[in-house]
C-alpha cells in the first residue's frame, strides 16, 4: 500500500515556522504573567506614597525646619560717615647729614627706631684734624692779642709825646695806624678761631628735633659726602593719614572733622582732619585730606601703613538689625520674615551703614516686621519654623 508523500513534505516544510511561533507565544505569555504578578505590588506602593503625601498636605502639618527666635528692627541714632583709604606717613621727615665733607665716621650712636631729643649726638666723625686747626687758630689769636697790646702802648706814648711837642704828627699817626691794624688782625683771627670751633662742633652729627629715627645709612669707617643722608627723623613723632577722596566728596568735608582710622592689625586710631589739598590729582581724580593722628609713645600706627577709615559727618536715625539676621546670597542681602502661620518668607533688603555687630536696613522691610534673629543660613523661602521666645534680657 502506497502513501501519498505530499502532505508529509508540507508538514516538514512548515514545521520550523510553527515551532518558532509557538516559542514566541510562550515567551510573551510568560512576560505577561510576570508583569501581572508585579503590577499589583508596584501600583500599591505608588498609591500608598500618594496617599501619604495627600494626608501630609491635607491633614498633617509639615515638620518645622528650625527652631528660631524672632526680632524686630531697632531704630537708633547713628553717625553718618564717609569712607576713605590712604597711607599713613610721617608729618615731616627730617634728613640729617654730615656737615663736614671728607671726614671719616668713627662712631654711630643710635639705630633705627630710637627716640631722640633735639641736639642729641647721633654720630661722630674724626675730629683730630679739626682740633689741630682750632689749636692753631687759638695760638694765632693769642699772638694777635699780644701785638695789639704792644701797639696800644706805643700809640699811647706817641700821643703823649706829640702833645708835648717831642714827636711829629706823622709819627703819632703811624702809631695810631699800627694800633688799629693790630686790632683788626685780632678780630680776624678770633673769627677764624670761631669758625674752627664751629667745624669742631660739626664733627658730631646732632638731631635737629625731637623724634624717632626712621632710617640710617651711616656706618663706621665711611667718609661723609656733600648731600649724603646719614639719618632720617620723624619730627615730633607725628604721623598723619593721607586719605584719598573723590572730587565729588570734597564738599562734604571740612578741616576739623573727626576721623576713625582702621589699622591692618584691627586697631582703631582717632584723628582729626587738618587740611584738605587745594588740588585734585588729574590722573586719579582724587584729592588728599590730611588727618593728624595722636602722638603716642608706643602707638599701633606706623609710617608706611595702608589704612581704611571714615570721616564722621554727623548723626542720623537708622533702622538696624543684628548681622546674624541678615544673610548674603547672590550678592544681595536677605532676611527671613515671619509670614502667615509658621512659615518664613525670604525678603530682599537694602543695607547701609554698619556699627559694631549691627547693620542698617535702608529698604525692603517694614519697621514692625518680625524676622528670624539667627540661623538664617539654614533656611529657605517657605520653610516652616518653630518660634521660641527670646531669652529675657538678651541683647538685641
Amino acid at each position: 500500500m502506497s502513501a501519498n508523500p505530499a502532505p508529509r513534505t508540507a508538514v516538514r516544510r512548515f514545521l520550523p515556522w510553527v515551532l518558532a511561533a509557538a516559542a514566541l507565544l510562550a515567551a510573551g505569555g510568560i512576560a505577561l504573567w510576570s508583569g501581572a504578578l508585579r503590577a499589583p505590588a508596584g501600583g500599591g506602593d505608588a498609591a500608598v506614597a500618594a496617599g501619604t503625601r495627600a494626608v501630609t498636605t491635607a491633614g498633617t502639618p509639615a515638620r518645622p525646619a528650625l527652631s528660631v527666635t524672632l526680632i524686630g528692627p531697632q531704630r537708633e541714632d547713628w553717625p553718618r560717615t564717609l569712607a576713605a583709604q590712604g597711607n599713613i606717613v610721617a608729618w615731616q621727615e627730617a634728613v640729617v647729614g654730615g656737615e663736614l665733607s671728607g671726614f671719616r665716621i668713627v662712631e654711630v650712636l643710635i639705630n633705627v627706631g630710637d627716640r631722640v631729643r633735639k641736639g642729641q649726638p647721633l654720630a661722630r666723625v674724626n675730629a683730630e684734624a679739626v682740633a689741630i686747626d682750632v689749636a692753631q687758630a687759638r695760638a694765632m689769636a693769642a699772638e694777635a692779642e699780644a701785638v695789639l697790646a704792644e701797639a696800644k702802648a706805643n700809640a699811647a706814648r706817641s700821643r703823649d709825646l706829640a702833645a708835648r711837642g717831642f714827636l711829629s704828627p706823622q709819627g703819632a699817626t703811624q702809631s695810631a695806624t699800627a694800633e688799629e691794624t693790630a686790632a683788626a688782625r685780632l678780630a680776624a683771627l678770633r673769627a677764624r678761631l670761631q669758625a674752627e670751633e664751629v667745624r669742631l662742633a660739626q664733627t658730631q652729627v646732632l638731631a635737629p628735633d625731637d623724634g624717632t629715627i626712621s632710617a640710617r645709612t651711616a656706618t663706621v669707617g665711611a667718609l661723609t659726602q656733600p648731600g649724603q643722608d646719614l639719618f632720617r627723623l620723624i619730627r615730633g613723632n607725628r604721623l598723619e593719614w593721607r586719605a584719598e577722596v573723590t572730587a565729588g566728596e570734597l564738599d562734604r568735608l571740612a578741616p576739623g572733622m573727626p576721623a576713625v582710622v582702621h589699622l591692618p592689625n584691627g586697631a582703631e586710631v582717632r584723628g582729626r582732619a587738618r587740611t584738605i589739598a587745594p588740588t585734585v590729582d588729574p590722573q586719579t581724580r582724587n584729592a588728599i585730606v590730611y588727618v593728624d593722628l595722636p602722638v603716642a609713645e608706643s602707638g599701633p600706627a606706623r609710617a608706611g601703613m595702608f589704612a581704611r577709615g571714615e570721616f564722621e559727618l554727623g548723626r542720623a536715625p537708622a533702622l538696624s538689625l543684628p548681622q546674624s539676621a541678615v544673610v548674603q546670597r547672590d550678592g544681595f542681602a536677605y532676611v527671613f520674615r515671619l509670614d502667615a502661620g509658621s512659615r518664613v518668607a525670604q525678603t530682599k533688603i537694602g543695607v547701609g551703614r554698619r556699627v559694631g555687630e549691627r547693620i542698617e536696613v535702608t529698604g525692603g522691610l517694614a519697621p514692625e516686621a518680625q524676622v528670624v534673629a539667627s540661623g538664617t543660613g539654614f533656611l529657605a523661602d517657605g520653610d516652616v519654623v518653630h518660634v521660641v521666645p527670646a531669652v529675657p534680657g538678651a541683647s538685641r
